[in-house]
């Protein structure tokens, strides 16, 4: 899976409507209401790099209220889980 990160700036008046616009977006995972220089964050991922295109500027770029994108695509993803797992390697 391919993962992005995309920082999304919205008109204010408009912020609960993209938010709920985004997330039935196939592809996007999540989206948080955020304090900050930007609005929304939405996780975004996909099974192929080519399909980034068809969710953030397609599809993410044209909500009604977005006004500006900023994407930032992961090399990887550290999580709990994955250190657990990692350190549990061979311990009985």
């Amino acid at each position: 899976m391919i993962s992005a990160i995309v920082l999304i700036n919205a008109d204010v008046d408009q912020i609960p409507e993209v938010a709920s616009a985004l997330v039935e977006i196939d592809g996007v995972q999540e989206v948080y209401s955020v304090a900050g220089s930007v609005d929304l964050i939405a996780m975004v991922k996909v099974r192929e790099h080519e399909h980034l295109a068809d969710v953030i500027a397609d599809r993410i770029g044209k909500v009604p209220g977005v006004t500006a994108t900023d994407t930032h695509i992961a090399f990887r993803t550290y999580s709990k889980e994955d250190l657990g797992a990692a350190f549990s390697l061979g311990v009985e």
